[in-house]
């Protein structure tokens, strides 16, 4: 039996093993996974790094052979016509899909509980309570974490691939806006979406990023050749063959930072300095503005990108009258959107209403420039996709280094009793970077004996975000990877 095919049994043994925690909306049959293992492996002519590895995609990107539901009722029983382009992609190069994964309803939380199939669980072996697996990407994350698949796909609008990544020990990497084609993936706030990817280490990040990346014509908002040359170029000519400078956002060192976060931050850092990259504070002025500027501007475009499912064209419909005051799809809609969507249906709609937009909506958009303007204040690489003008702040740092998110992940139980508002503070770290389209990676870093608050703590590490200019993807995972080698038990050095 070849290895492949021994990895790809274990993960279905696992998907039995771990059921109960609800990382899987669909799967297909042990049986017909392994035929097609064993198809990808006896026709593979392309020597590509994922045949036969099983790669599980969130249930909000288009299949073919699996539903797609985003997570809602309006869709339970949705097959689409096509694959998503990276879904193709993946196929292409002998990957198998392993399922769709449960999440946050169309993309919307943080926690991944809103959803008809019930909440996915981050579960940790000898203790009583069951944790969040973040959102919306949580059933990806979990999955990974738990071997079930090799790889996930997910999607990020304000840190919904980070986040989950953060809180269960993995890796979770969304790239620079527009490089991985939006094609088949159901929108939520075009402008923000992003495909990501998690795995359970950066080697594997680079795999399936280095497949499903790449311009498609499709897409509107997919990067054109000419603008991705022209970043290579930027890239190439910045010849950064040096420590790195790497940069500590002030404004990230919040009164709501747990300890053993801001802990694991430090020490992080301070290993980073011992090995020779200089450290040096930044500030990002306009951050403190950015989580409210993200929750208008991506329920104003949700409530867009919604209003086409009124189970007349597809999705389903009500079973009684859907009349109410003469509207046609009231009722429809009302039973087919959770309690989330709604509810950010609602702010959108509002935020762009003529009595609200020029308070709202206009002046999230200004904030949203000013965040651009910040980060590219502060990093050592232009913009590419600027017009190349003399900055009035020459920048000074390669990377920026900050938590994932402010706690280590909260209860179930918790969460339950979380405000809306509560649940959007776990975004706090995650907004500004996807309101800026740059790219960021969430990476686990242990925590210190010393360090540790609770001792009946499952969790052993800390997700630490390293966000890099637009374009500048490779360096980002290139300091994952240097932060993944930290020998830990010695302060001065790292592995080999």
């Amino acid at each position: 039996m070849s290895l492949l095919l021994r990895q790809a049994q274990q993960c279905l043994s696992k998907q039995a093993s771990y059921k109960a925690l609800n990382a899987f909306i669909d799967i297909h049959h042990p049986e017909s996974v392994i035929e097609k293992v064993k198809h990808s492996i006896a026709t593979d002519d392309k020597k590509s790094t994922l045949v036969g590895k099983l790669i599980a995609i969130k249930d909000n990107i288009c299949t073919l052979d699996h539903p797609t539901t985003c997570a809602s009722k309006i869709l339970l029983d949705f097959i689409s016509p096509y694959d998503a382009s990276i879904v193709s992609k993946l196929k292409n190069e002998g990957a198998v899909i392993a399922g769709k994964t449960n999440l946050d309803g169309f993309g919307m939380g943080s926690h991944s509980t809103h959803s008809p199939f019930g909440p996915v669980k981050n579960h940790k072996a000898n203790h009583e309570h069951t944790f969040s697996a973040g959102g919306s990407s949580g059933g990806s994350a979990v999955a990974v974490a738990t071997g079930q698949c090799y790889a996930a796909l997910g999607t990020d609008t304000g840190g919904s691939v980070r986040l989950p990544a953060a809180y269960t020990g993995i890796t979770g990497f969304k790239p620079s806006y527009g490089l991985i084609s939006r094609w088949g993936v159901v929108a939520y706030a075009n402008s923000l979406d992003t495909v990501g990817v998690l795995a359970s280490d950066c080697k594997s990040v680079k795999e399936v990023f280095n497949v499903v990346k790449g311009h498609d014509a499709r897409d509107p908002t997919s990067l054109p050749d000419t603008s991705r040359a022209r970043i290579s170029k930027a890239v190439v000519e910045a010849k950064r063959d040096r420590p790195l400078r790497i940069g500590v956002p002030l404004e990230y060192n919040i009164q709501e930072l747990s300890p053993v976060v801001r802990k694991a931050w430090t020490r992080l850092l301070q290993r980073l300095h011992n090995v020779g990259h200089t450290i040096s504070s930044v500030t990002l002025p306009t951050t403190k503005q950015a989580l409210s500027a993200y929750y208008i501007l991506a329920p104003a475009e949700a409530s867009s990108n919604l209003a086409k499912y009124d189970g007349v064209r597809y999705g389903n419909r009500a079973g009684e009258d859907d009349g109410a005051r003469g509207a046609l799809f009231a009722k429809t809609r009302g039973e087919g959107f959770g309690d989330e969507v709604k509810r950010r249906i609602l702010l959108g709609a509002y935020s762009l209403s003529a009595e609200a937009i020029g308070n709202y909506f206009i002046q999230a958009q200004k904030i949203r420039r000013m965040i651009r303007s910040d980060f590219n204040n502060v990093f050592s690489l232009p913009n590419a996709l600027l017009p190349p003008v003399k900055r009035q702040v020459s920048g000074t740092v390669d990377v920026l280094i900050c938590p994932t998110a402010p706690t280590l992940p909260p209860t179930l139980d918790s969460v339950k009793d979380q405000t809306p508002t509560d649940a959007y503070m776990n975004d706090v770290f995650t907004a500004p970077a996807s309101l800026a389209g740059l790219p960021a990676i969430s990476v686990p870093v242990p925590i210190a004996e010393a360090d540790v608050e609770d001792r009946d703590s499952p969790f052993d590490d800390v997700g630490m975000q390293v966000i890099g200019q637009y374009g500048d993807d490779d360096l980002v995972l290139d300091v994952t990877s240097a932060i993944e080698k930290i020998d830990w038990d010695n302060p001065e050095t790292e592995k080999a």
